[in-house]
């Protein structure tokens, strides 16, 4: 970003702040509101006392379990209380005049209470924690206020959570793209849920078949917390082999309408939501990116541009039925501009790139109905993803005549989910199943080698191309049981046994190949540290660029089996107090049939993911895998003012093709290391710092010959596989700091900010890239002869772009509440 520009908005901050600060501080109020039920059955808990931790302020649960508490405006603990469950306490509650602040609770039984005659009122007191008997351990979450403040996150979920432990992005790509990364595992061996609806697409211009891009979809401001389970799946999620995200929403106000708009260095926000009629809430929201008119001013040759959408619609059916509607949508459009000053950066980036036209959108609907200690829910939902990707030898003209790649796809899912949830005497049982119909076509281009000939007409290299046209649809279905009671000794065990199949794969219709059985375990070694162990084996569907490859009309990859991970943890959880919490777990993940290039013999994990896709090619199962490593974390929640995490964790990811040994994948960084700090000043200013450290990622060197021979046509290099991921790249680290500053009025409130990543301009290192030496008046490519380039690149100059970079990036903007 220019100086001049940056000085603009300094101006126009502080023209604004000193605006607020003239128009008075008046002492102003703002309302919580939510529901408190149990975690189990969701049956309200009617007089349910909700009460700030100081003891100021009090309200009680209505006949729904609903409340509403009005508070002077600043920053609250919560505590919720009710006779024989545990106490529960959120913190950082931050209170405005502006919207009105949706905070939940789910409650746990008290175990004590549940086996005592006589029921007991001395609950132990809990953090919200996301652990519970199902999931014991490898389980973190994230409240809607640590999402927001979050310094670098620039309201982006995806990069939220990567100061989590056991989380990695890609640093490979200098820390750019929001591929999630789960202890060593691919990003595409990860599943996210919206409510009880899976949503495929996380990220604006995501890699197909990886799930990574640059930014996410999810408006934060329809989010209430997040669960991340790394381990010990619950036996309802199905096709995941790492991670599960559940993203929880909020419900709209149900009393008034009320909104807030958002404008920042890169993007414009609207979210509104309110009351349409005595039963049904709503919450919808836009969001627009300007980074096109920002990199044009920049001179930078990428384009790139993105809207965002979402919805949820929530509806009493009546005292024990409920109906929520969501959608969530994005639309990406990736375009290239010759760039006034070409340098041989920006010359790789327009040359290596694709155009990308890609949408996506996910729509559902989910049906509860509690029924006596438990509750049903029924998911009906659809997702589509559009990706039209091409790129050419020279993408400043798209000449079609020099196509050297072109994917249009559509992947289609309409999804049909039953779960029962009953929970009695401490038992909770959860059994259920889901169907799915899938649809998939692709028209597929790519120019692998292209021909080559010298000067005298001989052949130096056939042409080399993947070309197919194929259109893919099956059926996916499973049935799953899981169990987990805890005892008066307070030991939690719990187990579950899931199936998964499918009408496509040669061996897809036999329940026994994806036998899926998880068992866990946690008991108390004192009153304030427990033990917790899991072991389970899981299973995931290749994806469907692997399975909708075609040659000659034949499905060539029909005899690929499930991706198959067997999960061991073990470890310790100390809570010397409920606000502050230390965690040491231990892991190992093995891992077989995973999908291997038949090609070159190369596992897909060992690739990595670019823009474009992968995984459209013949592959077969039978690679092997290995991750293993320990995590360390601590987490201070909010007390007198401040709060802090730290993680660290060690890590290995190793992957292999068929009969060979296994090598350093894309994700091994072996060393990830975060740190979250906040303040809370008076008069509501606010500061947050979040530093991140990652050991550099493993690459492959070039083939010189091969790269120089192919870069005319391909606009990239050839990797030198003989070497596979043999050199590292240099630690990824980068410090963020974000301030803000909110004024509150009567019925809106004004928050100022700046997010300054990088804040110290640390230079990181990128995988390096292959070009070609420019001229000295910078019109062409340099040759050793003075002529022009030949095609086979036997006279360019090879050059190796291996530059770190970075800089701070500033971000200043506001928000205004209503």
């Amino acid at each position: 970003m220019s100086q001049s520009t940056l000085s603009k908005k300094a101006i126009l901050f502080s023209l604004v702040v000193q605006f607020a600060a003239l128009s008075g501080f008046a002492q102003n109020t703002g309302t919580i509101y939510g529901e408190i039920k149990d975690k189990n059955t969701e049956e309200p808990l009617i007089g349910a006392t909700i009460i700030t931790e100081d003891g100021s302020n009090a309200t009680s649960a209505d006949i729904d379990g609903k409340y509403r508490l009005t508070l002077p405006v600043g920053t609250y603990n919560l505590k919720v209380s009710f006779i024989g469950y545990s106490d529960q306490i959120k913190y950082n509650v931050v209170v405005n005049s502006g919207n009105d602040l949706s905070v939940s609770f789910e409650m746990e039984p008290s175990v004590a209470a549940l086996q005592e005659v006589t029921v007991s009122t001395k609950a132990k007191t809990k953090t919200a924690l996301a652990s519970d008997v199902m999931t014991p351990l490898s389980v973190q979450s994230l409240t809607t206020e640590e999402i927001r403040s979050n310094p670098g996150g620039n309201f982006d979920v995806s990069k939220v959570i990567q100061a989590l432990p056991g989380v990695a992005g890609t640093t490979g790509g200098g820390g750019f793209r929001n591929d999630i990364i789960l202890r060593g595992g691919g990003p595409n061996e990860n599943v996210y849920y919206l409510d009880d609806i899976e949503i495929p697409i996380l990220n604006h211009f995501t890699t197909q078949g990886s799930a990574g891009g640059p930014a996410g979809i999810i408006n934060i401001s329809f989010i209430e917390d997040i669960k991340l389970s790394t381990s010990a799946f619950n036996a309802r999620f199905d096709n995941t082999t790492s991670g599960i995200f559940q993203f929880k929403q909020r419900e709209g106000n149900s009393e008034k309408l009320q909104g807030n708009v958002r404008l920042s260095a890169s993007e414009f926000a609207a979210t509104f939501d309110g009351p349409a009629g005595p039963k049904t809430t709503y919450l919808v929201s836009a969001r627009r990116s300007y980074l096109a008119f920002l990199f044009t001013l920049l001179d930078l040759p990428i384009r790139p541009d993105y809207w965002d959408f979402q919805t949820k619609i929530s509806h009493k059916l009546g005292k024990k039925t409920s109906l929520d509607i969501l959608g969530i949508g994005a639309i990406d459009l990736f375009k290239f501009a010759v760039p006034k000053d070409a340098s041989p950066e920006s010359v790789y980036i327009l040359r290596s790139n694709s155009y990308i036209n890609q949408w996506n959108y996910t729509g559902g609907a989910t049906l509860k109905h509690r029924i006596n200690n438990g509750l049903i829910s029924l998911s009906l939902s659809r997702n589509h993803f559009n990706n039209n990707l091409e790129r050419f030898e020279d993408n400043a003209i798209k000449d079609p005549e020099t196509i050297n790649f072109s994917s249009v796809s559509n992947e289609i899912e309409n999804k049909l989910r039953l779960n029962v949830k009953t929970s009695t005497n401490g038992l909770t049982f959860n059994y259920g199943a889901t169907v799915q119909q899938v649809n998939y076509d692709n028209d597929f281009f790519a120019l692998i080698r292209p021909e080559i000939r010298n000067e005298e007409g001989q052949l130096l290299q056939p042409e080399v191309s993947n070309t197919f046209n194929t259109d893919l649809g099956f059926w996916k279905y499973g049935a799953y049981v899981q169990a987990g009671k805890t005892f008066r000794n307070q030991v939690s065990l719990s187990g579950g046994l899931r199936t998964d199949m499918n009408s496509f794969t040669d061996t897809g219709n036999d329940p026994l190949k994806t036998l899926s059985p998880r068992l866990s375990a946690s008991l108390p070694l004192g009153e304030k540290v427990r033990a917790n162990a899991t072991w389970g084996s899981y299973y995931k569907l290749p994806i469907y660029t692997v399975l909708g490859f075609q040659n000659d009309g034949q499905f060539l990859n029909r005899d690929n089996e499930y991706i198959n991970s067997i999960h061991y943890a073990a470890g310790f959880e100390y809570l010397p107090k409920t606000d502050l919490r230390f965690t040491l777990e231990g892991f190992i993940k093995n891992y077989r049939n995973y999908p291997v290039s038949v090609f070159d013999n190369l596992s897909l994990a060992n690739l990595g993911g670019g823009f474009g896709a992968i995984g459209n090619e013949r592959v077969i199962s039978g690679g092997e895998g290995k991750t293993y490593g320990f995590e360390l974390f601590m987490q201070q929640k909010l007390v007198k003012k401040q709060f802090f995490t730290l993680s660290y964790t060690f890590v290995r990811s190793k992957f292999g093709g068929i009969n060979t040994e296994l090598f350093p994948s894309a994700w091994d960084n072996r060393h990830l290391f975060s740190g979250i700090y906040g303040y809370k000043f008076g008069k509501n200013w606010e500061l947050g710092v979040k530093y991140r450290w990652a050991g550099g990622s493993p690459y492959s060197p070039f083939d010189i010959e091969a790269s120089q021979r192919n870069y005319l046509s391909l606009g990239q290099g050839i990797f030198d596989y003989s070497r596979l991921n043999s050199l590292r790249l240099d630690g990824f680290n980068q410090m963020d700091v974000r301030i803000d500053k909110r004024f509150n009025y009567p019925n809106w409130t004004l928050d100022l900010f700046i997010d300054v990543q990088n804040l110290w301009g640390e230079k990181n290192e990128s995988v390096p890239n292959f070009t070609f030496q420019r001229n000295s008046d910078n019109t062409g490519f340099a040759s050793t002869d003075g002529l022009p380039v030949r095609q086979d690149g036997s006279n360019a100059i090879p050059l190796i772009l291996s530059e770190p970079s970075g800089q701070p990036t500033p971000s200043i903007g506001f928000i205004i509440e209503f």
